[in-house]
């Protein structure tokens, strides 16, 4: 998931890219005058409308998604809302120094490179339902997936984290 300059939510993923700290707390009327436009009236009634939805049609998502933050709070009464800075822990396994490419390792690496599971899929030549079920461990690519996987995984840096001295 990745947020494109021009989107009418870019400014609030650029300001929250300058934050430091795991927290932030805006007023709706902040984010107003950072976008230079008025939220939906859904914005105000409906907290789900601030959910982290990894969905193309949630563009607001987007914005504090692609900037590293999930919604920690929305106060509906006093119109705030609380990022919290994300890092999404998998349980990643390697064997003789290679991934084993299972669910937390698959969901990772589509995670690293902000795609969705359709767009995932469609990279890797499959189906949405295929890579959905190896995030859910339903089963385990075969070799050759494996195999390209790792090839993805070295083109996109994706941060393998050491094997472990015995």
């Amino acid at each position: 998931m990745s947020i494109k300059p021009g989107s009418k939510y870019y400014p609030l993923f650029e300001h929250l890219q300058t934050c430091n700290g795991d927290e932030t707390t805006l007023t709706f009327e902040k984010i107003e005058a950072l976008l230079h436009n008025s939220l939906p009236a859904s914005a105000f009634k409906k907290k789900n409308w601030w959910s982290n939805r990894d969905s193309d049609s949630a563009l607001q998502a987007k914005a504090w998604v692609s900037a590293g933050y999930h919604i920690k709070t929305v106060d509906l009464t006093q119109k705030t809302v609380t990022f919290h800075k994300f890092q999404a822990q998998y349980n990643i396994q390697k064997k003789d120094n290679t991934v084993v490419w299972q669910q937390g390792a698959i969901k990772a690496l589509r995670k690293h490179m902000s795609l969705t599971q359709a767009k995932f899929a469609q990279e890797l030549g499959v189906r949405r339902q295929t890579v959905s079920e190896w995030e859910n461990g339903v089963y385990d690519p075969d070799r050759s997936t494996t195999k390209f996987l790792e090839l993805i995984a070295k083109q996109t840096e994706f941060p393998v984290p050491p094997t472990k001295q015995q």
